[in-house]
């Protein structure tokens, strides 16, 4: 019973706050050029960290590069411009 209840509680889908929530965490992330992924810290996960190391170089390089300019954008209290935001493709598993 609790197992079903928070599936339907996260899903947003079938839950309709877990739906605005998801939409508003979206919008926030697309101002920095962020995804969904880039919110895990591989220091405090040891399989987050595992998953980094198997994946390509090229895109954990791309990972770091979005973390950096979400911290610089961040430090300068400044929006990506509306441009490369639309460019970006936060990711939702």
């Amino acid at each position: 019973m609790a197992s079903s209840f928070s599936r339907w509680l996260v899903d947003p889908k079938k839950n309709p706050l877990a739906a605005m929530h998801m939409k508003t965490l979206s919008s926030r992330l697309r101002n920095y050029g962020l995804r969904y992924d880039d919110l895990y810290d591989p220091m405090y996960d040891l399989d987050v960290k595992e998953a980094l190391n198997r994946l390509p170089r090229e895109i954990v390089d791309a990972r770091n590069q979005r973390l950096l300019r979400a911290m610089d954008l961040s430090m300068k209290h400044q929006y990506l411009p509306e441009d490369l935001q639309a460019m970006q493709t936060p990711c939702w598993y």
